[in-house]
């Protein structure tokens, strides 16, 4: 059986990566053509359910070391504080040949190519004018933390990777989350680069 593919999707907090996530999702399971073979992965997270934003698995700090210390994060790194991982069974989904589609850190890329060096990244690209507006309109951080957060996404404008496809997310979600949606697919249908 053929190995699935690994779509890493990067962009900065408040770019919409959850968003065309989740419809990327729903579109892809209630596809007229039938259900595609891919599985989107759940980031476990030291951070409470309750706080809201991407539908996490929530792990205490400990248990989040004791899951790495046994190996069962292949991807994992710290940022705003949290630790972020994604569980193994990326690598068992793939070997069963489904495509697996994470929500990854631009600043852990590098590091996961080295882990997966076919793995394509998606990366979701917003204007700064947007961005800072919908970081408001998610009302989670002060003034400073979203001019923080606004000044960081611009240290990762120069962002390469082997494999990469941008996603402009200016546009109404219908938009942007079927050019997310036809990328999958596309790639998911095209050889991959050797």
């Amino acid at each position: 059986m053929k190995r699935g593919k690994l779509f890493y999707v990067v962009g900065a907090s408040g770019a919409g990566k959850d968003t065309l996530m989740a419809f990327a999702q729903e579109s892809l399971t209630n596809h007229p053509v039938g259900r595609h073979p891919v599985k989107f992965a759940q980031r476990y997270i030291t951070r409470p359910a309750s706080v809201g934003g991407e539908d996490h698995i929530p792990v205490s700090r400990e248990d989040f070391r004791r899951m790495q210390a046994d190996q069962q994060f292949p991807l994992w790194w710290g940022s705003h504080g949290n630790l972020y991982g994604i569980h193994q069974e990326i690598d068992q989904w793939m070997n069963e040949g489904y495509a697996v589609v994470v929500n990854g850190s631009r600043g852990y890329h590098a590091t996961a190519e080295e882990r997966y060096p076919e793995m394509i990244t998606v990366s979701i690209e917003v204007s700064e004018s947007i961005l800072r507006a919908r970081l408001h309109q998610r009302g989670r951080e002060s003034e400073a933390e979203i001019e923080q957060r606004v000044a960081r996404s611009q240290q990762f404008t120069d962002f390469t990777a082997t494999h990469l496809v941008s996603i402009q997310n200016d546009q109404p979600l219908e938009i942007s989350g079927n050019a997310f949606v036809a990328a999958i697919l596309r790639l998911i249908a095209s050889p991959s680069d050797k």
